[in-house]
């Protein structure tokens, strides 16, 4: 039989701290009582209040319009820059262009908002767009924040994969187009799927 050690109970105990006051919130939503440290019972009527509020839930439904924009955006935009990070070696900029895809992640975000607001505003006064802030400015400034993320775990992948198969693929006469889509991106997916859930 196995020895309970220290470490294990340490986990055990960082666990239950993480997760159990997620569960003690989730069994309180479905409480009756509308105080918080008295427990009315069991319902599901706060529920029913939540769907029934069709503003609130036409925000999340825009949340998640704009979540699968910016992640189909970031995706692409992240695995393009990693590509260039990781496959092209020697080009002039290339500690400049390093560090503009990776800052994003060091700043906090309300300074990358602000400055992205900024950003607009200056020019919709330069060139007349955007002329309001709305979708389309949220998508640009998520994309531009989430982008940075996908960056970095696509250009792990990318670091780990065995050029021989890409190279063994442009020998029997593939473009690297070609390579691109049918060798490379396969074997990249799952970091780009870890990329967009991100």
């Amino acid at each position: 039989m196995k020895r309970f050690r220290f470490s294990s109970l340490m986990l055990v105990l960082g666990l239950l701290f993480i997760y159990l006051p997620m569960l003690i919130l989730v069994i309180y939503s479905f409480n009756a009582s509308k105080l918080v440290t008295v427990w009315g019972g069991w319902s599901i009527k706060w529920y029913v209040g939540l769907m029934d509020n069709t503003q609130l839930m036409g925000s999340v439904v825009r949340s998640l319009e704009i979540a699968c924009y910016t992640a189909i955006a970031a995706v692409a935009l992240g695995t393009l820059a990693a590509f260039v990070l990781t496959r092209i070696t020697r080009f002039k900029g290339r500690t400049l262009f390093g560090g503009l895809v990776t800052a994003p992640l060091v700043m906090p975000e309300v300074i990358t908002g602000l400055s992205l607001l900024l950003l607009f505003v200056a020019m919709a006064q330069m060139i007349g767009w955007p002329q309001e802030r709305g979708i389309v400015t949220i998508w640009i400034a998520h994309t531009t924040f989430c982008a940075a993320y996908v960056a970095v775990v696509v250009s792990a992948r990318l670091r780990e994969l065995d050029l021989s198969i890409e190279e063994a693929a442009m020998d029997l006469g593939a473009k690297p187009f070609k390579v691109f889509f049918l060798i490379t991106i396969p074997m990249i997916a799952p970091s780009l799927a870890a990329g967009g859930m991100m």
